[in-house]
């Protein structure tokens, strides 16, 4: 038997009643909502459509409110985040249309935007290429008509210790002082073959994947958000990002630059601070390096923001 159906006007609403303890709440949302999301693509090519987990939430002003209107802003998200790509002007328009549902109920909105951006990166040597995936979050608030948008995302690299590179070539040149004592005087041919053996190798440095947490404060004369610009300044700042596709051409390559891109946290940290402090779109920003050491079971860590001296 069919269920009968009540009148959405009928239905009763019990949002509507007075809070049993009145106060105010800061913010009144959802987490994790599953939606998709339209984002701008590389090269001019059109927008792409990818999943994406949102928060969304909007303060509650009035004390003796019970509830706000959450329908309404589910409702609001999953049409608002297909329709253009997320920037200045389209998160500011979900935000006050989120703030206008509510109907005087609330004042300040926000929304956190999570996904993973995919960016076809080349091979170093080859003529090969592969895609990685970029985790990123966009967040923006709308309060008392003052709008702000943060653009957060990482950048895996890898790290090879300086210390360690310096004790790796004293142990070298220890070997072949001692296997070449008595031989004098040498041939290139003859030190060539030697660097190419297992002797030539007494000890190698310590390298280990590395990741860069990156949240900057985008400028609103600058809509779109600037990821693969970003990404780009942020993996030639430091040299070495970690690869996709690599044949042993690339792998050679990959070391070469490992060996000229030696660096600690801290020289880390700063090459990030430089490429972020001179991009114009950027109005402040904090970041984090993590080198995920092979030497030790601890992380070495810096941080560096634009406030830093």
């Amino acid at each position: 038997m069919p269920v009968s159906q009540t009148p959405a006007h009928s239905l009763p609403d019990v949002a509507g009643d007075a809070a049993s303890a009145a106060r105010a709440l800061d913010w009144v949302g959802m987490d994790r909502i599953a939606l998709p999301l339209r984002i701008a693509a590389a090269d001019g090519a059109a927008p792409l459509v990818v999943p994406a987990s949102v928060d969304v939430a909007v303060d509650l002003r009035d004390p003796d409110a019970r509830g706000i209107h959450m329908s309404r802003l589910y409702l609001r998200l999953q049409d608002a985040l297909t329709e253009e790509p997320a920037g200045h002007a389209a998160l500011r328009r979900l935000l006050q249309d989120c703030i206008d549902s509510q109907q005087g109920l609330s004042t300040r909105a926000r929304v956190a935007i999570r996904y993973g951006h995919l960016l076809r990166r080349p091979a170093l040597a080859s003529e090969h290429s592969g895609w990685k995936n970029y985790p990123v979050e966009v967040r923006a608030e709308l309060a008392d008509g003052h709008f702000a948008m943060d653009l957060a995302f990482s950048v895996e690299y890898s790290s090879t210790c300086p210390a360690s590179a310096a004790l790796s070539r004293q142990m070298n040149a220890q070997r072949f002082a001692a296997d070449f004592a008595a031989a004098t005087p040498l041939s290139t041919g003859v030190v060539r073959d030697w660097l190419a053996s297992p002797r030539g190798l007494a000890a190698t440095p310590h390298a280990q994947r590395s990741r860069a947490d990156v949240s900057a404060r985008l400028r609103p004369a600058f809509d779109q958000l600037p990821l693969a610009e970003l990404v780009d300044a942020i993996e030639d700042a430091l040299g070495t990002p970690v690869q996709t596709a690599v044949k042993r051409e690339d792998e050679q390559a990959f070391a070469a630059l490992n060996a000229a891109n030696l660096m600690f946290c801290e020289d880390a940290a700063r090459r990030v601070a430089a490429a972020l402090a001179a991009d114009a779109r950027i109005e402040r920003y904090e970041a984090t390096v993590s080198h995920f050491e092979s030497l030790h079971a601890h992380d070495a860590v810096a941080r560096v923001s634009s406030a830093s001296r």
